[in-house]
């Protein structure tokens, strides 16, 4: 939790929850394209120097924890990782799927929050926010 990224002159920790949700937040995560989403992520963030230190593909929307280092923006890497992922989904899979429509899979916008020391605290919330959704909706459903 205490460590710092370096480079020759500087050190740094820059850590960001981040949300997104896919256009019309269509549940199209599931099965083959929630497994496969994670490691598409994860390159995409590599090219970019960033490191996805958590994260969670939900039905509706994506809860991840990354590490950005300063020289980029944070509204570069999100719309980096979006763009390029919408870009290989509708190579991998628009075929089998007619709704996958390129650039246009997610939504255009993104929460963002930093992390700083509550870092433990959003790491736990991302691996449990499908159980907590979930118990939220059985509590709806006696109202």
């Amino acid at each position: 939790m205490d460590e710092y990224e370096s480079v020759s002159h500087s050190k740094w920790e820059c850590k960001y929850h981040i949300v997104f949700i896919p256009k019309c937040r269509r549940k199209t995560l599931y099965g083959e394209l929630r497994r496969h989403l994670g490691d598409v992520f994860r390159k995409l963030a590599q090219q970019k120097e960033s490191r996805i230190e958590e994260g969670h593909l939900m039905p509706d929307h994506v809860h991840m924890m990354i590490s950005i280092p300063p020289k980029y923006a944070v509204s570069q890497v999100v719309g980096f990782i979006k763009g390029k992922s919408a870009i290989h989904l509708a190579r991998v899979y628009g075929e089998k799927k007619r709704n996958l429509v390129g650039q246009h899979f997610w939504a255009r916008g993104y929460f963002v929050s930093t992390v700083g020391r509550d870092e433990a605290v959003i790491r736990e919330y991302i691996r449990n926010q499908e159980q907590e959704d979930s118990r939220l909706e059985q509590m709806n459903l006696w109202r």
